[in-house]
């Protein structure tokens, strides 16, 4: 019986998968990383072009991983079952870091709370301003995405925010959004839209424990900066 040849680049994947094994992603390329990725559900095949033209389309790993199915299958040398491995890898990332966050204590922690954010707005090419919502022990119940775009005072509705808050039963909130410039620091519409957010909530008895706005690798921080405090005070003033 004819003996099968290895494929091209059997030999190289082989090696990725040593390499992994041996002492995980240090020093691993980027392509590498989506290469080994294909390759989960790629047998016979070479996936090394592929994983390069993938990067160079998307611009960097995490592009990669935020393309949609249809982006990602009209890269040449991605199909609908190699496919597989990196939207695998991107939801059992979230899905982990979602678990994470419920089990922990994000009130006084704004690092934590911007370590699980930054994972999932970092490289929206828009604003997405998310909602996260507590019970009345601080325990998260459940997060949400509520607005996408540019946001302004008429962008992000409160009755919207309330009227979810209500259904969740939650007790206290949280807010989070992203500026795709890179640069956390408040707008003056930020500021408004706080504000407004904190007075609705406090008319329905809902505490707001922070606004958090997620940059390139940093943040701002409404509570850090004694912000939620000063405007829950100008709030209960105007009642």
């Amino acid at each position: 019986m004819e003996k099968k040849q290895a494929h091209k680049g059997s030999g190289h994947r082989n090696r990725l998968r040593e390499k992994f094994l041996e002492s995980g992603l240090s020093g691993f390329h980027d392509y590498e990383i989506i290469e080994l990725l294909l390759t989960l559900a790629t047998p016979r095949k070479d996936c090394k072009d592929a994983a390069k033209d993938a990067l160079e389309r998307f611009q960097s790993l995490p592009g990669v991983f935020e393309a949609s199915k249809e982006e990602l299958l009209s890269v040449n040398g991605i199909g609908p079952k190699n496919l597989l491995g990196i939207q695998l890898i991107k939801a059992v990332s979230d899905r982990y870091l979602e678990k994470k966050i419920r089990v922990r204590d994000l009130v006084q922690n704004s690092r934590d709370l911007f370590n699980y954010l930054y994972q999932t707005l970092r490289d929206k090419s828009q604003e997405c301003f998310s909602v996260i919502f507590l019970d009345a022990k601080n325990r998260v119940i459940d997060s949400n995405v509520l607005f996408k775009g540019t946001l302004t005072e008429s962008a992000v509705y409160s009755r919207e925010v309330i009227k979810m808050a209500l259904e969740k039963r939650a007790a206290a909130l949280i807010f989070a959004h992203n500026h795709p410039s890179g640069d956390p620091e408040p707008s003056n519409v930020d500021i408004l839209i706080t504000k407004r957010l904190l007075f609705a909530c406090k008319v329905v008895g809902i505490t707001v424990h922070e606004h958090i706005i997620i940059g390139d690798n940093r943040y701002f921080s409404f509570a850090d900066q004694g912000h939620i405090h000063r405007m829950t005070r100008e709030c209960e003033g105007n009642l």
